[in-house]
């Protein structure tokens, strides 16, 4: 055989690709894939309600007061789960209410992430007195329980929707800066960060561009569980009060102003605990499967 007829080469394989590698290990978590189907559908729901939602929200039908929901006797397929105390529809408050929740999750999450974030990469870097002084910031906001430092901020802010979410953003800074403090503490020294700032990067590229997208896997379970957390507590808050006010269609006011006709007319405050209880469970389900997928010791 002539060198020009050399057999052919073995076929070389290649890595999978990273998407591929993340949702293999993924979908190993049955919990994480119902989470995420969960997630969908609640952010269909909250992004067509206008179109899905059969009534107005905030529409009373006086005739149809505390109607029960149509498998039990006296429903109406007119209400599929009821009326309130008012005869609002229910079905069509908990669609809207949706919405709110979602909203929340992503501007409350948002928020804390990006300030969470700069101060944890400041910390790390810099160190010295600039790290104690952030992180004993951010001790003294962990040791104060959560729920009552937010009903603190909210009551020095006033009632609203606006300012629930601002104030469950401050409880959860320090859960974002003490993680990413962390993350940078264990990639600052490594040695591609070194010879990055041997070849003239400057501290804003380092931080940015070199350090922080290894750092990004546990924000981003971390972020999904926030999720909930800032569904949950800006919940509590509406149920407080100090939350969103009466007409919006908010799950936590729901439940507040529902309250007292549990045993009377125990949809009113079912529906919305349901609603509460499944978006919370399916964000931390899919938290759960983040972190199996994106944490390489995880990994089954």
């Amino acid at each position: 055989m002539s060198a020009s007829q050399s057999p052919a080469a073995a076929p070389v394989s290649r890595p999978p690709h990273p998407l591929l590698e993340f949702w293999y290990h993924f979908k190993q978590n049955k919990g994480s894939l119902l989470g995420l189907a969960v997630i969908l559908a609640i952010t269909v729901i909250a992004l067509f309600a206008e179109w899905l939602a059969p009534h107005d929200p905030n529409i009373q039908f006086r005739e149809a007061i505390l109607t029960p929901p149509v498998w039990a006797d006296g429903g109406s397929w007119r209400f599929i789960l009821g009326t309130d105390d008012i005869g609002r529809d229910m079905l069509s408050r908990l669609m809207y209410g949706a919405r709110l929740s979602m909203m929340i999750g992503v501007i409350v999450v948002t928020l804390s992430l990006a300030v969470g974030l700069a101060f944890g990469m400041v910390a790390g870097f810099f160190g010295g007195m600039v790290d104690v002084l952030i992180m004993r910031v951010m001790d003294i906001l962990l040791a104060l329980p959560s729920m009552l430092l937010a009903v603190v901020v909210a009551a020095i802010l006033g009632p609203g929707l606006v300012n629930a979410m601002l104030a469950v953003s401050v409880v959860v800074i320090p859960h974002y800066a003490r993680l990413t403090r962390a993350a940078v503490l264990a990639e600052v020294n490594r040695d591609y960060v070194i010879a990055s700032r041997v070849a003239g990067a400057g501290p804003l590229r380092l931080m940015l561009i070199v350090v922080l997208p290894n750092c990004v896997a546990p924000l981003i379970v971390q972020a999904t569980l926030g999720f909930s957390t800032a569904i949950l507590d800006a919940a509590a808050l509406g149920f407080l009060g100090l939350g969103a006010q009466p007409p919006t269609p908010e799950w936590g006011t729901m439940l507040a102003s529902s309250l007292q006709f549990l045993q009377r007319a125990p949809w009113v405050v079912t529906w919305p605990g349901v609603s509460i209880l499944v978006t919370v469970l399916a964000f931390n389900l899919l938290g759960d499967g983040l972190r199996d997928a994106l944490d390489p010791k995880l990994k089954r």
